[in-house]
């Protein structure tokens, strides 16, 4: 096989490229081999064409639950592919329209690259683990509390079997925890807690959370996840890891983080948490994506946030 990534003409494609995830890993691939063939599929469901400001690449719009693939890219070769595209609301209970596309999507998928064993990256998720206390590991039973991780857990389980039966057939899952980071902004409530505290914060208004402050997250700073993924690349076999920042914080710990950053000084203001079913506890175990990808997230929570403050309110010159 060749090595992916130190070939100049490399020919990639990635799905939900519009996207929050999908438009920083776009833009990072771009810079990271400026010379490569990129191709974005979007069809703008979650996605904004304001995030992908200064992309060179094709985009197709296109419904992946529906698209035919080989009628769309006909014989052409891809050295990889990045599967980012899916429902990502969690607040959306429909169950029939969260795993028809988010899992048929992927099925399509792996029928088109196999043949040509493309390399497949895809978008898992943390939500797989459901309600834990303590850090998640890859080999945790998978524990879903709502259908969004439920569709998750079923494309897990497509990607296992598909890398089983073709030994040469490289997929790659990553299971995204807390990210936060710019062009989140376009998401609207499903937007990370970051964003949504920062703007009540900015806007002169205590920040809210639930009572009293001290579920905790591994919050990931989107720059980290990109590099992360990028890194799949390089993965010798198939498997599915965690990409974290591998430390669990409390929203307490936040606010006062944005505090800092924003110059600001507010408490934060506690009511009752209405949902059921709450991830209190996320923490990434990082020891197979140090392993198998060499991946070592670069940004604490500190200088995540500041560097995402900068992005979103930048200094008057």
């Amino acid at each position: 096989m060749r090595d992916l990534v130190k070939t100049a003409s490399a020919n990639y494609l990635v799905t939900g490229g519009a996207g929050f995830i999908g438009s920083n890993l776009t833009l990072a691939l771009q810079e990271k081999f400026p010379e490569a063939r990129l191709t974005v599929i979007d069809d703008f469901r979650s996605g904004d064409f304001k995030n992908l400001l200064g992309y060179r690449g094709d985009f197709v719009a296109a419904d992946l639950a529906q698209v035919d693939w080989r009628e769309q890219f006909g014989e052409e070769k891809f050295d990889a592919i990045f599967h980012l595209a899916s429902i990502t609301d969690t607040t959306l209970h429909d169950q029939f329209p969260q795993v028809h596309d988010n899992v048929e999507s992927f099925r399509r998928l792996l029928r088109f690259a196999q043949p040509t064993r493309t390399r497949v990256i895809y978008a898992s998720s943390a939500a797989t683990y459901g309600a834990v206390t303590g850090m998640s590991r890859e080999d945790d039973a998978a524990a879903p509390a709502n259908i969004y991780a439920f569709s998750k857990v079923m494309m897990d389980n497509l990607a296992r079997r598909a890398a089983g039966d073709d030994p040469d057939f490289k997929i790659i899952g990553l299971r995204y925890f807390n990210v936060y980071g710019p062009r989140e902004a376009h998401k609207g409530a499903p937007a990370s807690m970051v964003l949504h505290l920062a703007r009540q914060i900015k806007a002169g208004k205590n920040p809210r959370i639930f009572k009293y402050g001290e579920q905790k997250r591994d919050f990931v700073y989107v720059k980290d996840v990109a590099q992360g993924t990028l890194r799949a690349l390089e993965a010798k076999e198939s498997g599915i890891f965690n990409l974290g920042s591998g430390q669990a914080r409390s929203f307490n710990e936040l606010i006062a983080i944005l505090n800092k950053s924003l110059g600001t000084n507010f408490e934060p203001e506690y009511f009752d948490n209405p949902h059921a079913h709450y991830q209190n506890h996320t923490e990434a175990d990082l020891t197979s994506a140090r392993k198998s990808l060499g991946y070592e997230p670069q940004f604490s929570l500190e200088t995540g946030v500041a560097d995402y403050m900068e992005w979103l309110y930048p200094p008057a010159r």
